[in-house]
């Protein structure tokens, strides 16, 4: 029987680490998490030196609050920390040419871990490549979509199950990915995960239903080894008793171009749904809280748009084309009218969270009229269920995309939870019809576990 503490993990295209926080969270050991962006891994390594520090216990943690308030430097921060901590994440963009050298470092640390097996395999390759909204803009890249070459990188994944055999894998991707390259892709990556002897189920989850106050959906992908009784798991709708005004209530005030380095309230003051979620400690040190400037005309902008949801309850989105014509500076009135969007505040999730933050901020107006502001990196990383000990490294741009693009941490915990489950063989089989897609048939809605249907 496998025990909790022998069951491990690899995260492949692993982004700032949303799936791994919520596997590390629900008591899975790391491997090793492979990621090409430079700046992704960094925050990687500043997460593995925030938990192995929090393992050595609360006065080893001081140091990484240290290193969020600037008191000491990145490099005094890994001397208190083992080398192989920040080698298991592995810097490099996966391709025939770099898996050669990528396997090697992965078995260097199972072996210096004492891991002899690799329990699960998690992640998912850029989602771009699969995006409907992608592709309905394929006519301005240089590049038509179905020449990116992104669109093989399943195959590399395929590639890790293959050498290291975990019992489940846990694939996540954009809806799309089902139909990209008119279902041939699809297609292709089942049958390349028969070959290797791994059965799978795919289905459309919601972040919403794990509890995230976001609605966001994505295609999870669940496999295992054939010949074993696991199973995808059913995913209970988790109910959500707080509305999204909860998630940002204790943080300050800032105004545009400011930034803050204090919480509002002390940490008993936060709101339940943080504080049970453990999206504040009473440790933790307020970073990332700094607020775009914005030019007079977009301020008026975010006002009205403010108020056209919040103004009697309307709940009524501003669209482009009714701003008065001294407001607008763009010629394009007929497609992406609603380009200026607020966070649904008084509702119990928002809209999804995208990487195009770091581009503007039109589409994530924070809430309060007197701010009248698009929200902070931190702020973003709260409607992701980041925590605010997760210290995002680079440029503000590179932190919004590393936030935008990740897997929330609470729906990663809770796949991680029933992933888990079965691997101890705590939880009994229920039964669940697998999804076969050959070409580009549809999948019909109604066998999509936890999706709004």
């Amino acid at each position: 029987m496998i025990t909790k503490k022998q069951l491990s993990f690899i995260d492949l295209f692993a982004g700032a680490g949303g799936l791994s926080e919520g596997f590390i969270q629900a008591g899975f050991t790391p491997v090793a998490h492979v990621e090409m962006n430079p700046y992704a891994c960094q925050t990687l390594e500043t997460r593995a030196a925030y938990h192995y520090l929090k393992s050595q216990g609360r006065e080893a943690l001081q140091s990484y609050y240290d290193y969020e308030r600037g008191i000491i430097t990145r490099e005094q921060l890994f001397e208190q920390v083992p080398q192989e901590e920040r080698e298991s994440v592995i810097n490099k963009e996966m391709s025939s040419k770099t898996a050669k050298s990528i396997y090697h470092k992965i078995d260097h640390l199972m072996e210096h871990k004492g891991i002899n097996h690799v329990s699960v395999i998690i992640g998912g390759p850029p989602c771009q490549a699969y995006s409907l909204v992608g592709r309905a803009q394929t006519n301005h890249m240089l590049r038509p979509m179905e020449e990116d070459p992104r669109n093989e990188l399943y195959k590399q994944y395929v590639n890790f199950l293959k050498r290291y055999e975990p019992e489940m894998f846990v694939f996540e991707n954009v809806q799309g990915i089902t139909s990209a390259r008119n279902g041939e892709a699809f297609a292709d990556l089942q049958r390349e995960l028969n070959r290797i002897h791994y059965t799978f189920e795919c289905h459309i989850q919601n972040a919403q239903t794990f509890g995230v106050m976001q609605n966001r959906k994505r295609m999870i992908i669940i496999g295992w080894r054939q010949g074993t009784e696991h199973f995808y798991p059913e995913f209970e709708q988790q109910e959500i008793h707080s509305v999204v005004w909860d998630l940002l209530s204790d943080l300050p005030q800032v105004e545009r171009g400011g930034q803050a380095f204090e919480y509002a309230s002390p940490y008993d003051e936060s709101s339940a749904y943080v504080r049970a979620h453990n999206l504040r400690t009473e440790d933790d040190v307020l970073t990332l809280h700094k607020a775009r400037i914005h030019n007079e005309r977009d301020v008026e902008i975010y006002r009205r748009t403010i108020n056209a949801w919040f103004i009697n309850h309307a709940h009524q989105r501003l669209h482009y084309n009714e701003l008065p014509d001294d407001l607008k500076t763009h010629h394009n009135q007929t497609s992406f009218v609603d380009r200026f969007k607020v966070i649904e505040a008084d509702t119990n999730a928002c809209h999804t969270v995208l990487a195009h933050l770091a581009k503007d901020g039109h589409y994530f107006i924070h809430p309060d009229i007197n701010q009248c502001r698009s929200i902070t990196v931190r702020e973003a990383a709260r409607l992701q269920t980041f925590p605010d000990n997760y210290y995002f490294e680079g440029n503000r741009s590179a932190q919004f995309t590393q936030i935008g693009n990740a897997v929330p941490p609470m729906m990663a915990y809770g796949i991680a939870q029933q992933i888990m489950q079965q691997l101890r063989g705590e939880q009994r089989i229920i039964a669940a019809g697998i999804i076969n897609i050959e070409g580009n048939e549809e999948i019909p809605q109604n066998i999509y576990i936890g999706a709004a249907i």
